[in-house]
């Protein structure tokens, strides 16, 4: 069983960059496609960057210029840089992971959920 713990949320100004981190306890972590989400209050979790273990990407639309996943499998960690932070990227943000290869955008396809980490972009 997976477990996930995400950093480096916090308060950040308009055009700034932040970088999350998710460190995992999965030891075949590198079978392990790992992806980030967002929800901000009163919005449904929204898809913001996978990375499966073939190191292949996907990104949701509103990052996917502003945004880079990478992953290191030796320290079963995936980080999540993102620039340019705007107010409409305040929102919690999550990672999570799931067991394949498969980049899903669906917050049902992953199996195993950090606690979130929160995310506040002022203007």
């Amino acid at each position: 069983q997976m477990r996930v713990i995400e950093s480096g949320g916090g308060l950040v100004q308009a055009g700034a960059s932040l970088r999350l981190s998710c460190a995992a306890s999965e030891g075949s972590f590198s079978d392990y496609t790992m992806g980030w989400f967002r929800q901000a209050p009163g919005k449904e979790r929204e898809f913001v960057a996978a990375l499966n273990p073939g190191s292949v990407t996907k990104y949701g639309n509103s990052v996917k210029t502003r945004s880079t996943i990478f992953r290191d499998d030796n320290k079963n960690m995936v980080t999540l840089h993102m620039n340019d932070l705007k107010p409409e990227d305040t929102a919690v943000y999550y990672c999570a992971g799931h067991l394949g290869w498969g980049l899903s955008t669906s917050a049902a396809d992953y199996a195993y959920w950090g606690q979130g980490t929160q995310v506040t972009v002022s203007s």
